[in-house]
């Protein structure tokens, strides 16, 4: 072999490096703590991990339930960002964040019991009516942000010449006639 090669490039052209014999000698991580290596007082401080109590089982639940009855609510930014960058007029891009504001919304109102089931209890159940509400209010106006754009865009129709085809003339209540001069 080149002595001129450094360590590295020789030991990776010899193949993985075989384990040392005693396992031991090598150093644990820093912040890691085996029980071999805790010592007395340390044992105190690494102690087993205690199960939590129902009442923070039952917390901890309703805080994830918040954190998904909160999550549409940092979608709003984004989706109306893109709803700006898509522009006004009608190109399959808009139309199809349309569509897409409109069915997600939809399909997370109907599936709001589904969603939030896991994080159901007896003891939670009469909390869990408030995020659900806050839930489908969050749904509600990433719908109204659907909404706004497809006014934007101009379809829906809000102003009356939208309605001419269901309009009926007009029949006058008296006729002026003017009287020939002759």
């Amino acid at each position: 072999m080149d002595s001129s090669q450094p360590k590295w490039v020789i030991e990776l052209n010899n193949g993985l490096p075989q384990k040392p014999k005693n396992a031991s000698s090598i150093p644990d991580p820093p912040g890691f703590a085996t029980s071999k290596s805790v010592t007395g007082k340390q044992k105190s401080q690494v102690a087993a991990r205690k199960t939590p109590t129902p009442e923070e089982t039952e917390t901890l639940k309703l805080k994830k339930a918040w954190e998904v009855a909160l999550g549409p609510a940092k979608q709003i930014p984004m989706q109306a960002i893109m709803g700006y960058m898509s522009g006004n007029s009608l190109q399959i891009f808009s139309i199809m964040m349309v569509a897409m504001l409109f069915k997600n919304p939809i399909q997370a109102i109907a599936q709001t019991n589904m969603a939030f089931s896991r994080f159901e209890s007896p003891g939670t159940r009469s909390q869990m009516l408030g995020v659900k509400a806050v839930y489908i209010l969050m749904q509600c106006l990433l719908l109204g942000l659907g909404v706004y754009k497809v006014h934007s865009m101009g379809l829906l129709p809000t102003t009356r010449s939208d309605w001419l085809a269901w309009e009926f003339e007009r029949q006058p209540l008296e006729r002026a006639y003017f009287a020939s001069g002759r």
